[in-house]
């Protein structure tokens, strides 16, 4: 009970995905590597249209508490659902470009409404 009161709102929350993570059988992001296929959930942080080479592409930051990860959707320039604070659930194949885990055209599930 005393850790829970010294412990921060952002630890908690982290602590939080993370349990949900390995609950829902999926990977830590921090432990995938280039080229592996994974199951992931997290939060998304934010979400934004930036076209790549003249193709929209509507990109989001997941984050399950242990590491961002780029989550790109190419010629999309919105998709339902797909907002900030949303809960997801995305497989796929990782890549990394300029230092960053990357996964294009996920497979994905949204979490339920209500869970966030």
């Amino acid at each position: 009970m005393l850790d829970r009161l010294s412990t921060s709102q952002e630890d908690l929350h982290h602590a939080e995905l993370q349990e949900d993570a390995q609950a829902a059988g999926c990977s830590r992001i921090c432990d995938c590597d280039d080229r592996q296929v994974v199951k992931v959930t997290g939060t998304l942080r934010t979400v934004t249209l930036r076209p790549r080479a003249g193709v929209p592409a509507l990109e989001a930051e997941l984050f399950d508490g242990t590491a961002p990860l780029d989550v790109v959707w190419l010629g999309r320039r919105s998709i339902v659902g797909i907002e900030p604070g949303r809960r997801l659930i995305a497989s796929g194949r990782i890549s990394m470009s300029h230092g960053r885990r990357v996964l294009f055209n996920p497979k994905y599930e949204l979490r339920p409404l209500g869970q966030e």
